[in-house]
């Protein structure tokens, strides 16, 4: 069992920087699993196996994403929520949340959160990438149609994980309430046409657990509490 040094209770210490790794995520769990304490980093410059949700490939441009994970002790019920609303105040006020973690600018997906964990052990490993400074241009066709980017430099992936790590560690230290209150705002799905595997509906916000709530053609309402969701009917 490795000894860890004393760390303060701010995020983003111990870090464990790699230039390619094949996941943060995975990193952050063998990490969370030796005993990494609350707020230990892992960040790399690329990914080979970067996953998002629903086993999906979260794909980089070396050096222009930010891609990091970040063990959380104690983690909040809601984390996945909390995550998003730092990670959207940190892309700008016109970043929108899609329930449940992707983070939209202009429509266009900038960020993605992949929270896992074990509970039994009472920790979490929170995911987070960013598209700095994506080029577009050099994307596939059916990733270019939704990609976004923030458009800043690659020298800017610094100061946008400085950025996040602060915003993050703010909105940990705050009421759940406030941070419902903060994903409602920027509710991308509000009053918008979904469509999830079982059926479709129209966005209708977030109820006090952080589900989806959706109404049907016939006028009631459900709620979601897991799985992915589309834009459009």
């Amino acid at each position: 069992m490795p000894t860890w040094p004393p760390v303060r209770d701010a995020l983003g210490r111990p870090r464990v920087h790699f230039r390619l790794t094949d996941s943060t995520n995975a990193c952050a769990r063998e990490l969370a699993d030796l005993g990494a304490p609350h707020g230990a980093l892992v960040t790399a410059e690329s990914q080979s196996a970067g996953r998002g949700r629903q086993g999906r490939s979260w794909v980089t441009q070396p050096g222009r994403s930010l891609s990091c994970s970040l063990v959380i002790r104690n983690p909040p019920p809601l984390l996945s929520l909390v995550a998003g609303v730092a990670v959207a105040e940190v892309c700008g006020s016109e970043a929108m949340l899609k329930w449940p973690n992707d983070v939209l600018l202009w429509g266009r997906k900038v960020a993605g959160i992949l929270v896992e964990g074990r509970p039994q052990e009472d920790w979490a490993v929170v995911g987070i990438g960013i598209n700095v400074a994506l080029e577009l241009d050099q994307l596939d066709e059916e990733t270019k149609q939704r990609a976004g980017t923030l458009g800043l430099a690659p020298a800017d992936v610094e100061s946008v994980l400085a950025a996040l790590l602060e915003k993050l560690g703010s909105w940990l230290a705050r009421s759940e309430s406030e941070a419902l209150d903060a994903v409602r705002e920027r509710d991308a799905l509000l009053g918008q046409p979904v469509s999830w595997s079982e059926g479709e509906g129209v966005g209708a916000g977030i109820d006090e657990r952080g589900n989806l709530l959706v109404r049907l053609a016939d006028q009631r309402t459900i709620a979601l509490n897991a799985g992915e969701v589309h834009l459009g009917g």
